[in-house]
């Protein structure tokens, strides 16, 4: 599957927090997720974030969009 910055998705285990929803803030050798729930940043490495994630939930507005309206 293919996983972009801003993507939300599901992981198989739930942080302890409560929330199995996850951004991705960063991708490269290393997956860097920022837990919906509680904020909690943390990073993976590729084979086991990929392994981790059952399913892509949604795509984040473009970062660049949202600030070009916002700034109005």
């Amino acid at each position: 599957m293919n996983y972009q910055v801003g993507d939300i998705v599901r992981t198989k285990k739930q942080h302890p927090c409560g929330s199995k929803l996850w951004e991705i803030t960063r991708i490269g050798v290393d997956f860097k997720l920022r837990c919906q729930g509680c904020g909690h940043l943390i990073m993976l490495p590729r084979e086991k974030a990929i392994k981790a994630i059952t399913k892509k939930i949604e795509r984040r507005r473009d970062l660049k969009r949202s600030l070009q309206f916002s700034s109005f």
